[in-house]
């Protein structure tokens, strides 16, 4: 099962039309979403913090700084079983 983890922070500008678009795309091919704040957490801050947000598609970075709603539709369903 494909599912989508979006990785942002508070205070990220890019962050929150990250996550409506995300949101907007997993509902319409029925795919699960993670989102995790990394705010707080060192380890996570280290690793993603300078490219804010960060999508991964089943545990693969697909998409930072910029999430496009017609390629991540497009990345998506070429994951999708047929």
């Amino acid at each position: 099962m494909t599912a989508l983890a979006l990785y942002w922070a508070q205070g990220c500008h890019l962050c929150e039309p990250a996550k409506q678009t995300a949101r907007a795309v997993c509902a319409e091919l029925g795919i699960a979403l993670a989102e995790i704040d990394i705010t707080g957490d060192d380890v996570l801050e280290e690793a993603y913090r300078s490219s804010l947000p960060v999508v991964e598609i089943d545990g693969r970075r697909a998409f930072k700084f910029f999430l496009d709603e017609h390629d991540l539709r497009e990345r998506l369903a070429r994951s999708l079983p047929r």
